[in-house]
């Protein structure tokens, strides 16, 4: 393996314990992936975090369906939607998936997240949508999740979890928190009336301002 890989693989690693510290994930639920060159690096399933080196995430080439992995361990269950996105979306470089708390509870109502704070528009459009419900790992659930990301950066599994992508882990990473950030926001709205909702023009101005923000650089 060659250095860019094996630092790819470092940073997977230390991504996945940054789930669990910043508190977006508990045990082994999440997992994280990171395209690199034909094919995409992906934690393994069931691994303890602690326990995980760069010589168990596992890689998978982006067209094979059968799964075919290279390493150790196998890839997380959910790899199908994980190959989708870093298969068929150019801005998709990295994918997080995680349990968070807040962000679960809301797919658990089975409730998108409509534009109650100006920083919705960072997943690009006016609400980050719920996708349908099917079973973990299904290729069901793969088509829903993808159908509910169109022209979107981030999206709730609806009794399950969400996804984050972005161009790089780091990004993704940044997406994912603040997807839980926006998610308890607006849960915690709700118990008082609930939020007054932004307008598209207004999230439409901030997308314009995340242009010249350096917000694509995170």
């Amino acid at each position: 393996m060659n250095k860019d890989e094996l630092a790819l693989r470092e940073e997977i690693v230390a991504r996945c314990r940054e789930m669990n510290s910043s508190g977006i994930n508990q045990g082994t639920s999440g997992n994280i992936s990171v395209r690199f060159e034909d094919r995409m690096l992906i934690s393994p399933s069931a691994t303890p975090y602690d326990q995980m080196t760069p010589e168990m995430v596992s890689s998978v080439g982006l067209e094979d369906t059968s799964v075919a992995c290279e390493g150790p361990l196998k890839p997380s269950t959910e790899w199908r939607f994980h190959q989708k996105l870093l298969r068929d979306r150019p801005d998709a470089g990295a994918v997080v998936h995680a349990h968070p708390t807040y962000c679960t509870t809301l797919a658990i109502a089975r409730k998108d997240i409509p534009s109650c704070h100006y920083m919705i528009a960072a997943f690009g459009g006016t609400s980050v949508r719920c996708a349908g419900y099917a079973t973990f790992g299904t290729e069901e659930l793969s088509v829903l999740a993808i159908e509910a990301m169109q022209d979107r950066t981030a999206c709730l599994l609806a009794n399950h979890g969400m996804i984050a992508i972005g161009e790089n882990l780091a990004k993704a990473m940044w997406r994912a928190i603040e997807l839980e950030t926006i998610a308890k926001q607006y849960y915690l709205s709700l118990q008082i009336g609930g939020p007054t909702i932004l307008s598209d023009e207004e999230i439409e101005d901030t997308m314009k301002g995340f242009s010249g923000y350096g917000l694509q650089d995170k």
